[in-house]
């Protein structure tokens, strides 16, 4: 009987690798938008779970709500680095909307490092911590083929990119961290994407926009209720945490 019981404990140790839970979720909100301080941070906060917010520091949300953001990371959200201005590639297809000022092609390392470490900065200023996670805009890596996230691996936990995936801890990159983009996805499909990491004894990343409106990638305000009232109802089963600390956890595991 000991033998038998002995196995089962191990047969289900894989599976609850993530903090004692099955698997872990991270719900990050880009772009610092109203509706992440209207709307979404009480929904959070009414399940008693913990989001990431990351935000673009010359966003004039970010400058004429400063103190609701600085009592969000109060209570336990975390403020994450989406740089200064935005910077996207407008060389690439499809970026036709990239401003001059803002187009990541015409940069150089050391101004995409040091208006990084700018928002730094800011972060600290709101928030008084040290600890964070960075978040690709529109998941563009390089500067003239150069990855400029290099040379900030120190200053960061972890970076978020954009590509999906279900990795074991020990095989995941902190330097480009999957996420699943959503855009006008259901509670239904985000779920399954949950269950899908669930299986793989691996972890999931919601990057989301506007929710109720604001942005052009959108998920309803009723289909991400339904997606937080699901983790509520699992919370057992699943760590629900914000990004820095679920990158730090990676990095234990990893034995960094």
């Amino acid at each position: 009987m000991l033998l038998v019981a002995t196995v089962s404990v191990s047969a289900q140790e894989p599976f609850r690798k993530w903090n004692g839970r099955k698997c872990a979720v991270v719900l990050t909100y880009d772009d610092a938008l109203n509706v992440h301080l209207d709307k979404v941070v009480p929904a959070l906060d009414a399940h008693g779970l913990k989001g990431t917010f990351y935000l673009v520091a010359s966003s004039p949300v970010v400058a004429g709500r400063l103190g609701e953001w600085r009592k969000i990371a109060q209570d336990g959200h975390e403020l994450g680095n989406h740089t200064l201005n935005h910077p996207c590639d407008g060389s690439l297809p499809g970026r036709s909307w990239v401003s001059p000022e803002t187009d990541l092609s015409r940069y150089t390392v050391e101004r995409a490092v040091q208006e990084i470490r700018t928002t730094n900065t800011l972060l600290k200023a709101i928030d008084g911590k040290t600890e964070r996670t960075f978040a690709y805009p529109c998941g563009d890596f390089t500067i003239g083929g150069k990855p400029y996230y290099d040379v900030l691996k120190d200053d960061f936990a972890g970076a978020r990119g954009v590509r999906s995936g279900y990795l074991p801890a020990r095989s995941v990159d902190l330097s480009d961290i999957n996420a699943f983009a959503q855009d006008g996805a259901t509670a239904a499909q985000m779920i399954a994407q949950i269950e899908e990491a669930e299986r793989a004894g691996s972890f999931t990343v919601f990057l989301f926009h506007g929710v109720g409106g604001e942005h052009p990638m959108n998920v309803a305000t009723e289909e991400h209720q339904k997606l937080l009232d699901y983790l509520k109802k699992r919370e057992k089963d699943i760590w629900v945490a914000t990004m820095v600390d679920v990158a730090q956890y990676i990095r234990k595991e990893q034995g960094k």
